[in-house]
This record gives C-alpha cells, sequence and structure tokens, in this order.
C-alpha cells in the first residue's frame, strides 16, 4: 500500500511538470492533430489504399505515432531529472527503487490516453466510422494500452543511457519512425520487395493491422497474438534493462 501511494505521488509530480510546460502540452496535443490533418487532407487524395474514406485506414497509424511521441517526451523528461540531481534526492528518501521509474511511465501512459481520446474525437468530427461492438472496442484500446506501456518502457532506456535531454530525445524518435514502414499508411503489397519483407515482419504491422481490423470489424487473423507477443516481449525486455540500468546509475 505503501509503494502505491508513493508511486501515485510521483506520477502526479510528473504529470504537474508537463501541466506547467506550455510548450510541451500544447506539441503533445497539437502535433498529432497537425499529422493527422495533413495525411486526411493533403497526402489523402494521392494515396490508394482500396478504402473509399482515406481517414478510415490511416487514423491508426497516426494513433501509434502518437503513443510513440508522447512516450518520446517522457524519456527527455526522465533525463531532465537525470542531469538537474533530482534523482540523487529521490535515492536519499525511504521510497521503492523503482517508484521513480513507474511514475514516469504511469505519467506517460496518462498523457497518451488523452491525446488518444483527442484523436479519436477529431477522427469522429472529419467522418471517421468504426462498426465494431464493445467487444472490438475494448480489445483494441488494450491493445495500444499494451503498445503504450511497451514504448514507454523502451523510451525510459533511451532516457537513461542518453547523455543529454537532446541526446534522449533524439534516440527515442527514432522509434516514431517504424509506423512509416509498416501498413499503417499504405499496404505493404505496394512496397519493393525489400522494404515489404521488413515492414511485414517488425513489430508496428501486425498492432497497426489489429487496431484496424478490431475496429473495422474486419478478420483479425493471427495479428492480435503477434501483437501480444510483441507488446508484452519489449516491455519485459526494457523494463528488465531500465532496472538494471538505474540500479547502475544509483
Amino acid at each position: 500500500m505503501r509503494q502505491i501511494k508513493e508511486i501515485g505521488a510521483m506520477t502526479k509530480r510528473c504529470m504537474m511538470y508537463t501541466l506547467r510546460n506550455v510548450d510541451n502540452l500544447l506539441t503533445m496535443l497539437f502535433l498529432p492533430i497537425a499529422v493527422l490533418l495533413l495525411f486526411v487532407f493533403v497526402f489523402g487524395g494521392a494515396i490508394q489504399t482500396g478504402n473509399d474514406n482515406y481517414i478510415d485506414y490511416v487514423i491508426f497509424g497516426i494513433l501509434l505515432i502518437n503513443i510513440g511521441y508522447g512516450a518520446g517526451t517522457t524519456a527527455v523528461s526522465l533525463n531532465v531529472d537525470l542531469q538537474n540531481g533530482i534523482i540523487d534526492r529521490f535515492r536519499t528518501m525511504p521510497i521503492g527503487r523503482n517508484v521513480v521509474l513507474t511514475g514516469h511511465v504511469l505519467a506517460s501512459i496518462i498523457k497518451n490516453i488523452i491525446s488518444t481520446v483527442v484523436l479519436f474525437v477529431l477522427a469522429f468530427l472529419i467522418g471517421f466510422r468504426s462498426v465494431a461492438g464493445f467487444g472490438g472496442w475494448f480489445a483494441a484500446v488494450c491493445i495500444l494500452l499494451l503498445y503504450s506501456l511497451a514504448m514507454t518502457w523502451l523510451a525510459i532506456v533511451f532516457g537513461l543511457i542518453a547523455k543529454t535531454p537532446e541526446g534522449a530525445s533524439a534516440f527515442s524518435y527514432v522509434f516514431l519512425f517504424f509506423p512509416y514502414i509498416s501498413s499503417a499508411f499504405v499496404p505493404t503489397k505496394t512496397m519493393p520487395k525489400a522494404l515489404r519483407l521488413l515492414a511485414e515482419n517488425q513489430p508496428v504491422t501486425p498492432i497497426n493491422e489489429s487496431v484496424r481490423t478490431l475496429l473495422m470489424d474486419l478478420p483479425v487473423g493471427n495479428n492480435v497474438f503477434l501483437s501480444l507477443i510483441w507488446c508484452l516481449g519489449i516491455t519485459a525486455v526494457t523494463y528488465g534493462i531500465s532496472g538494471w540500468i538505474y540500479g547502475r546509475k544509483s
């Protein structure tokens, strides 16, 4: 119970930091909105996906980019804490060793939930329609939460190993490009053979396809199973690595 209270206090601290950082807050909310509008209204008319309404195809990739960006800002905020010495102060306090990292992770997931809801509302306003029932929505939300958890722990590793906040930002944004090399924006069959091989065998494609097929009530295949394997595997590995690095820094 005590550690839960400590994690709650650390999560609240991270959220307050975001709310007080106006630039970070505005970017978190408006960058994914700008990307969505750009792809739907600027590129959408020129991209052929077999869907009459391109937003029904592209919204899921924008959601994954949004989650990746939110995780990236967590890497930066953690590294800022390291550079400012606040982590050293936390070490002198009688709190659990994992409280600091877990607080950053939970705050990141909360921010991703907020920005994802904003994106969904905008998507509905400009034409997105889902035919899924409660079960499809529930499963899709669970996959998005698992993806957010996996990407945030991956970002935590980058935040711990980077020497500067700028370095943390550069490291963490590497995985922002994976949705572009996937089925998020165009079908993989339209890509050159080598690129298609990469796109079809990296984690974002089955995760994107899982959310899309669940919300559009399409055949799911083995995408949900692959999504769970990727998300849980990345989370387990990066959780262990981040704990080891944090322990050495302690």
